[in-house]
């Protein structure tokens, strides 16, 4: 990305949050809806990926029905960001009936037995709205990893952001974030990660809708290594202004096998979970860059 096209993101993202908050929440929503439908109707490489990663969850799906899906698809991504623009302005009141979520007692519970708690969440809705649910509504911090943006300055608002939600934000990248989460959770604490796209080239290898595809390891090593509990968590949105969620049984550890294999099969329980809220609700699963190896480029590895 040239420095000019950085300077140009940096503070078109800029301008949403300054901008974007300010608006009335119908305003807001009918922009989105806009947006989102003008960069469909482009059909840029964006849309085009998602249209392609749609095909693989809805395979029986017509050309007709796939563009109706990645049509409510960028809808969908674009609510994501709509609400993410307005979030540090809304009122703890807001946020609480902002998110209904199913089976929460996991969670909670979970934290009560003081065991450490890894929540993992695919792309699905509004991850960013779950969190702030749970530093403002369950009164409980988390600390999470970011994966590094550029310019370094959009990667720095992303933080401040988050941090200004009550999340504590480590960097993808650098090498220390797995024993900074370790400690967290040997401490009782909860880590959410979003693990349904691995970025290193190194995941563990799943079979996801019918073919390969690599998800993080981080979520299972983590479980494996501190005790902590780990749990999948999937988002929807439906006709409501709420988004709803579902915390998942927990993913057990294998009683045999090296760490490797039970990191394997933690991860595929994972990406199993995963699939049965993406193929519940696929217009809500944002990933608009290649994620099955069939797909990606050796060259590049999992890039867009």
């Amino acid at each position: 990305m040239s420095a000019v096209r950085e300077r140009l993101t940096d503070g078109l993202y800029g301008l949403g949050w300054a901008a974007v908050k300010k608006l009335p929440e119908p305003v807001a929503a009918g922009l989105g809806r806009r947006i989102a439908d003008t960069a469909w109707k482009r059909r840029g490489k964006g849309v085009l990926r998602l249209e392609s990663n749609l095909a693989r969850v809805v395979p029986d799906a017509s050309p007709e029905r796939l563009a109706e899906l990645s049509k409510a698809g960028m809808r969908s991504y674009m609510r994501y960001w709509m609400e993410s623009f307005r979030l540090p302005a809304w009122s703890a009141e807001r946020v609480r009936e902002a998110f209904d979520v199913k089976d929460v007692h996991y969670l909670t519970d979970g934290l009560a037995s003081g065991r450490g708690v890894v929540l993992a969440l695919p792309h699905l809705a509004n991850w960013d709205l779950a969190g702030v649910w749970v530093t403002r509504a369950l009164g409980v911090p988390f600390t999470t990893v970011a994966e590094r943006l550029k310019p370094e300055t959009l990667y720095d608002r992303f933080v401040a952001y988050r941090e200004s939600l009550g999340m504590e934000v480590l960097p993808h990248t650098g090498g220390s974030a797995f024993g900074t989460l370790a400690r967290r959770l040997r401490a009782g604490g909860l880590v959410c990660l979003v693990a349904d796209r691995d970025l290193s080239a190194s995941g563990v290898e799943v079979k996801f809708f019918g073919d390969a595809a690599r998800m993080p390891a981080g979520p299972a090593m983590l479980a494996q290594q501190t005790g902590a509990l780990l749990l999948p968590v999937t988002l929807w949105y439906d006709d409501s202004a709420v988004m709803k969620g579902r915390v998942h049984p927990p993913v057990e550890v294998p009683e045999t096998g090296t760490r490797a294999e039970r990191t394997a099969v933690m991860t595929q329980a994972l990406a199993d979970a995963f699939a049965t809220g993406i193929a519940d609700h696929p217009e809500d699963w944002h990933m608009l860059q290649r994620l099955w190896l069939a797909d990606l480029d050796p060259a590049k590895g999992p890039e867009a």
